[in-house]
Order: structure tokens, then sequence, then C-alpha cells
């Protein structure tokens, strides 16, 4: 199994790296248009900030490389939001293959927190990127935007008002949580995803 992790200036990548370890899997970290064409399945994670990624992203035309995989991608966390339409986040122009809008968490209670930092259950779960995972299970969280909710939702959280905490249009999939850090419920995750 050839699995590339997408290499750009978001953080994250190491600990993607060490949970597919953890399930006795190895991945290439790169930024080589080629390797990640030829992998069997792509990776594509990240933290930061959405406009400074996509920037990153087009100089190297990596952009243009990950709308057109044909292979099964996941991207996480930001290179979820990442491959939505637009981000709200300094109102940034994305990869476009979700038609969602990311958007900005806001809350008029003093004692609701963004970003949303812990666990969190994710429910309606759809696709075989949740075989065997129970509904109403807790995974981790690390974010103060979201994706809305529309026809590729294929998980959804609840955080100060319901959103897609998974999304999934022909071979990519997206999810807002962390499954490298999600302990047992993301390994079995990440497993599915391989075996997509």
């Amino acid at each position: 199994m050839n699995i590339a992790i997408v290499k750009y200036n978001a953080g994250n990548i190491q600990s993607v790296l060490y949970a597919l370890e953890r399930i006795g899997l190895s991945a290439l970290v790169t930024d080589d248009a080629e390797q990640i064409q030829k992998a069997d399945k792509v990776i594509f994670p990240g933290v930061g900030e959405a406009r400074t990624a996509m920037q990153y992203l087009q100089e190297r035309n990596l952009d243009q490389l990950i709308q057109n995989l044909k292979q099964p991608v996941l991207g996480i966390c930001l290179g979820m939001q990442l491959m939505c339409a637009h981000s709200e986040e300094n109102e940034t122009t994305c990869l476009g293959i979700f038609e969602n809008k990311v958007k900005y968490f806001t809350s008029d209670t003093p004692t609701i927190k963004v970003p949303q930092m812990g666990w969190n259950t994710i429910s309606q779960l759809k696709t075989n990127l949740f075989h065997q995972i129970p509904e109403k299970s807790y995974a981790y969280f690390v974010h103060g935007y979201y994706a809305e909710l529309s026809e590729y939702t294929i998980a959804t959280t609840h955080y100060i008002q319901p959103y897609s905490s998974a999304l999934q249009k022909d071979n990519f999939y997206g999810v807002q949580f962390h499954p490298e850090k999600s302990a047992a419920i993301g390994e079995q995750i990440l497993q599915n995803f391989i075996h997509i």
C-alpha cells in the first residue's frame, strides 16, 4: 500500500504519520506531484490558516493536482476546509471539491468558547469511512471554522449549531476532527479509509 501525505506549510503532518505507524502502515510525506499521483491513497492533513495554505498550494500547482486526483483522498481539519468552495478565514477561495462554505463559529454565550477544542460526538454517520464506528462516537476537534451542512455531509457534529464533521464526494473524503488524536475510533476511521 503506497500512501502519500501532502506536504505543505500546515502543521500536524507528523502526528498523522505516527498514527499510521501505530496501525502498521508507513507513508511518504511529499509535495512531489509524481509521487502523489502514483500513491494508492492520499492524505491531505493540516492545521493553520486557510489563505496562507492555499497560496502555498497554488505556488506549487498542488491545488490543481489535488483537484484532479482519482484515488481516495482524505482531508483532515484544515485539509477538509480547503477542499470546500470558500472559507470566511481571510475570505479565501479554496479548492471547490465540495460546494460547502466554511464559516466562523459565532456565539452569544460567554461560556461557549471559540475555537472548539476537545472531544465531541459524531453522528448520522454514512459511507464505509465509518464502518464499525458507533453512532455518537467521540472524536477530537480543534477548530474555529466549520463547514456547513450539505448534500455531501456524511457525519454531523453539534457545537453552537449542527455542522459537517465529515464530507464525501466521489473519491474525496474530509473529516473536521483529528482521527490521529481520536484514540481507537480515529484509528478505525484511518483503517477504513485505507480499505476504501
